[in-house]
Parts: C-alpha cells; structure tokens; sequence
C-alpha cells in the first residue's frame, strides 16, 4: 500500500492505493458512511491486476475536516469525486461503491457526465432515500417488540440516548452486519466515523433519515447511465434484495448479486463470494472494452 494526499477546492483528501504498478483499469473506491472511512480488507485484492485506489471524504479519518458542518453537502462531495479522479489521472476508471458511496457515484455520473467511466460497482446501494427508509421501517417491524418501542420513542421525543443507541446495535448486527463479534477492524472504523458528517447528512441512525440526504432519489434518471453495472447486496441487507432488484431494472445494463448469508457489509462477511462475483463482472468488462 502506498499512501498520499490530495490537495482539493475543500481541504487535503487521505489516499491510499494497492497495486499501482498494475496495468488493468484502475478500480477507485468509494466509501459510505457519510463521514465513515475506506476499508481496504477484501476490496483490496483486486489489486492482483489493476491498480486500486481508495480515499477518504472530507472529514473523515486522516482527511480534512470542514469549519462548519453546513459545508458537507452532495454537491461538495461529487465536486471532491471528480477533483479526486482528476488529480490521480484516471482517465478510464471503474468506480466501486459501497451504501452512501453509491449514491455518490451515480449522482456524479449523473452531474458531471462523466467520460471514461467503463463501468460501476454499486454494493449496498441506495439510490432513493425513501425506498431505503421503507426497507428499513419494514425490518424494524421484525425486530422484538422492545427494539421497535424504543426506537419509536427516541424518535418521538427526539432523544437518541442509551436505549436508542441499544436498541440501534441490536438493528446494526442483523442488518449491518452479521459477524458475532464484530471484527476488530470493523470496530476500530466505526469508533472513527464522523458523527457531525453523518448528523448533518444522513442522521442518528441509519433508519432515522433527518439531514440532508432524506430527499435524495435519482431513482428515475439512472437510466441514462448505459455502462455495464454491477448491484451486490447480502440477503439481509438494510438494501433490501426487493428494492435492489427494482435498482436494477432501473439502468439499461445491470446485473445484481444477492450474496448469501450476510447483510450490508456482505464483503466483509463473505468476502471469498463477494471477490468471485465482482472478479467475474470486472473479467466481463474487459471482454467488452478490450
């Protein structure tokens, strides 16, 4: 792994890229959260043919962190996408995603009409805020009843104290991830996520959507986008497998995966059926592209 920094518009981005003497296509790799971190276990041994790069937003782990939190918009992060591409040189590039980061692709397909992009990666994807925020009440309805009150009432009285946060954990291991206990790496990344970045954009919770992404959907203009892509989810993903498959059916060429027992962090949980579903798609992509 080597590391760098990239000087941007919005502060110096952290960087990091495996494999960078490789001559496939570069994969660049977007984080989700907003305000979590790149992750490089698993999605780094792609780098056994193509350069992998990943970095991390502004505010998040070892990047620059805005004064005020007001900056951290989508406009601000699709901005610091392109300038990202733009700085390591990828001319042609496969973009990987994983949840938010996803969102974040498509939308900087959709602003930037962006050229030389041979291909997408979306895992765990959310291309409309309310179709993930049904999936998620539709879950929370199969928690026990204990999880379901004391989610209703942190949200009614707008206090996410212990029993929220309880509640939440029990939410996050059947559906965030599965591996009992949590992997120590997992652990570390989320004891570093950006609570002011998430708050601001996303909300307390993953199924409690306040900040500025609850109106997000760019559901009905994905079809525009007419490279080959990739869906995965687990089949106990907060990105439901029904809702995945109607992401699907929304681009003019995409396939989905739905990766067996795991959920939202599937490449994580199963990392060696993650690698072969993605393998095969990348090895598809280069039959067409040459």
């Amino acid at each position: 792994m080597t590391e760098f920094f990239l000087e941007t518009k919005a502060g110096k981005i952290w960087g990091c890229v495996f494999g960078k003497e490789k001559k496939g296509i570069p994969l660049l790799v977007v984080h989700g959260g907003p305000g979590f971190l790149s992750m490089t276990e698993t999605v780094e041994d792609f780098a056994e043919n193509r350069p992998v790069y990943f970095y991390n937003q502004l505010g998040s782990h070892l990047s620059d962190t805005a004064g005020d939190k007001e900056v951290y918009s989508l406009e601000l992060f699709v901005e610091e996408l392109d300038q990202v591409r733009e700085k390591l040189k990828l001319n042609e590039v496969v973009l990987m995603g994983f949840s938010w980061g996803t969102a974040l692709i498509c939308s900087y397909m959709l602003q930037k009409k962006a050229q030389g992009v041979k291909g997408l990666i979306l895992s765990g994807p959310i291309l409309s805020a309310a179709m993930w925020g049904k999936d998620q009440r539709e879950n929370i309805q199969r928690m026990p009843k204990a999880i379901q009150e004391a989610i209703e009432d942190g949200e009614k009285r707008s206090d996410f104290g212990q029993a929220y946060e309880t509640a939440m954990m029990a939410y996050y291991k059947k559906h965030v991830c599965q591996i009992d206990p949590w992997p120590e790496n997992l652990n570390k990344a989320f004891s570093k996520l950006n609570m002011e970045v998430y708050m601001t954009m996303w909300g307390p919770s993953e199924f409690t959507i306040t900040g500025k992404l609850k109106d997000f959907d760019v559901m009905n203009q994905v079809k525009v986008i007419d490279i080959p892509v990739l869906i995965t989810c687990g089949d106990m993903d907060e990105a439901s497998p029904k809702t995945c498959k109607d992401y699907q059916l929304a681009f003019k060429n995409a396939r989905l995966a739905v990766i067996p027992n795991s959920s939202h962090l599937h490449q994580v949980e199963q990392p060696e059926i993650y690698k072969m579903v993605v393998n095969n798609f990348l090895d598809d992509l280069k039959k067409v592209i040459g």
